[in-house]
């Protein structure tokens, strides 16, 4: 083979191998599959598979398909970071979608942002995920006003003026939320009982919270833990009414709580009851692909951040991550299953907040509270 003909087959190598590196666009997901968040992982994962399934069968994002790359973080403290750096580093990916925990969320972060990854967190309401950096976004509203959403509600709608409340101590969503609430409700703190992730017996606290003899009570951790304090809470003669934040918005909080979580209350990012359109849609084109189930706040949440992404690579014209950054950060107006969505100058989404109660086993839409 001649020096020409053996570099015009290099050459045509060297191309086919750079068309096969752009058919599909890399997008990162990190999410507690497994282990004790699974539940809100799992509806997280399937409203972000949906959204990329969506995507993809209308011919996907700048005529490229995009290619889902999802690691499991376990539940397991560091875990998030170690995923993170392999989705950077191997996998390459154009963006990341991830956690839905707080404090998972926090440890990725400044890795993104180091790498000039845009990150989107979905579900992660902690002010501080941001503030990492101005790679770093999210599709939720943060911790500040849903602090300020639970105050009003226990205030106005309760009419409570003394509140226990129950505190993860190592998860950085309950101590914020706590945080919030605390600074926003005009009443008083009958007493603050604090716990560890994982705990399952609570009657300590809880006959210390008895013993304050609070109007209700706010259980601001997770949907595992909360359900449990809600039983053991009934079966020590607490009847107050007892409420959360929005990881109560899980189908396990009724599987694990039972009777204990009738009639307690929670916040929440989406309402599948919506008369909405764009929302009513949703809902059909979910159930009809995940077999009749009905999405719920990790799920929307999940799709709307996706769809974000999708929309800002859209507009950037590109998927280098300056550019998707800089067209993220101008995001206006976006028309979210979840509400329409404005990125604030810190890269919060600025939206409205729902109630939901438990009523017959099912989660009932109470109110809308606006920013």
């Amino acid at each position: 083979m001649s020096p020409r003909a053996s570099f015009g087959c290099l050459l045509s190598l060297v191309l086919a191998a750079s068309l096969s590196a752009q058919e599909t666009i890399k997008v990162g997901e990190f999410a507690s599959l497994t282990g004790k968040q699974a539940s809100f992982g799992q509806t997280n994962h399937r409203g972000v598979l949906t959204a990329v399934e969506e995507l993809n069968a209308a011919g996907g994002v700048l005529g490229r398909k995009i290619e889902l790359v999802t690691e499991d973080t376990r539940s397991l403290q560091g875990e998030a970071a170690t995923v993170v750096k392999k989705l950077i580093s191997r996998d390459k990916v154009a963006a990341i979608i991830g956690e839905t925990g707080s404090s998972a969320a926090l440890e990725a972060a400044p890795l993104c942002q180091q790498a000039g990854v845009p990150m989107m967190s979905a579900t992660a309401t902690n002010a501080r995920v941001t503030e990492a950096g101005d790679f770093i976004f999210r599709a939720c509203f943060i911790d500040p006003f849903q602090g300020t959403v639970l105050a009003k509600f226990a205030a106005d709608t309760l009419k409570v003026r003394r509140v226990a409340v129950l505190v993860a101590s190592g998860n950085a969503y309950s101590v914020g939320l706590v945080k919030y609430f605390r600074e926003r409700f005009p009443g008083e703190i009958a007493a603050e009982q604090k716990y560890s992730e994982g705990d399952k017996d609570f009657r300590a606290q809880l006959t210390a919270v008895k013993a304050a003899e609070p109007d209700a009570i706010f259980a601001s951790g997770d949907y595992a833990e909360s359900a449990l304090i809600c039983k053991q809470a009934r079966e020590l003669g607490l009847t107050v009414p007892i409420f959360g934040g929005d990881t109560w918005d899980s189908p396990a909080l009724t599987q694990i709580g039972g009777r204990a979580v009738e009639g307690t209350y929670f916040s929440a990012h989406f309402s599948p009851d919506s008369t909405d359109p764009l929302v009513k849609s949703f809902v059909q084109r979910f159930a009809a692909r995940w077999q009749g189930t009905v999405p719920d706040t990790g799920t929307s949440l999940g799709y709307d951040a996706m769809m974000l992404l999708a929309d800002a690579m859209r507009r950037a014209g590109s998927t280098e991550g300056k550019k998707i950054r800089d067209a993220l950060a101008a995001t206006k107006d976006f028309p979210g299953v979840t509400g329409r969505i404005t990125l604030d100058a810190q890269r919060n989404a600025a939206k409205s907040a729902v109630i939901f109660t438990v009523r017959d086993g099912q989660f009932r839409y109470v109110e809308t509270v606006a920013p």
